[in-house]
């Protein structure tokens, strides 16, 4: 990657934390615009000239190309590094986990945390909430499945799919999870905050 990035995005999003994460493990400096989409700055005309989704995070490159959606800027970003297998096998397993994160796992346990956490738990939103939990704990499920056989989603490294994952299931209980009975997925959380340049969520 020999061109400039800039990230738009939102600190307290799992979505945007991805992106902040997988910087710091690859050691890149990447210049950071924060946007509150609770104000509406995401769906700016400034903003949507961007990206017509509207939607955080983006990627904008110092030549105007933009790409969005997180897990797709992650496979840019870590293009050619040990984040992405090179077996056909491999590669399509990293897929699949970050398809699951999308469609499985962040509609449940994303959307919980963001009516607990930006939302302050309104009661016009408190049934939304609780019926949330049922989806998001049957994700936590078939993670701890996996990884009560590896210490990483696809095996014994770490890849893109353990980052894209970890950003939502470790901040779980802000979307009322308890994560008391998953010891893989405890310990596959400790694993990647052991990770060198690991940084925390709301740096």
């Amino acid at each position: 990657m020999d061109v400039s990035v800039r990230i738009y995005g939102d600190k307290r999003s799992g979505n945007c934390y991805k992106l902040q994460l997988l910087t710091s493990f690859l050691g890149k400096t990447i210049d950071w615009v924060n946007v509150d989409i609770l104000k509406g700055e995401s769906r700016s005309a400034s903003f949507l000239e961007k990206s017509a989704n509207g939607k955080i995070p983006i990627l904008e490159l110092d030549d105007g190309r933009v790409l969005s959606e997180s897990n797709a800027i992650m496979h840019y970003l870590a293009s050619g590094t040990h984040f992405i297998p090179t077996s056909p096998y491999a590669f399509s397993l990293l897929l699949q986990w970050q398809f699951f994160e999308q469609y499985s796992h962040e509609p449940y346990i994303a959307v919980a945390r963001y009516i607990n956490i930006y939302l302050g738990l309104p009661d016009s939103r408190r049934a939304e909430f609780e019926d949330k939990q049922a989806g998001g704990y049957q994700a936590l499920a078939v993670m701890e499945k996996q990884l009560t056989q590896t210490p990483y989603l696809i095996g014994n490294t770490i890849s893109l799919a353990d980052i894209s994952l970890f950003a939502y299931t470790h901040v779980a209980h802000e979307g009322g999870f308890d994560l008391s009975a998953y010891p893989g997925i405890r310990n596959w959380i400790g694993l990647i905050q052991s990770q060198p340049n690991f940084v925390p969520m709301y740096v």
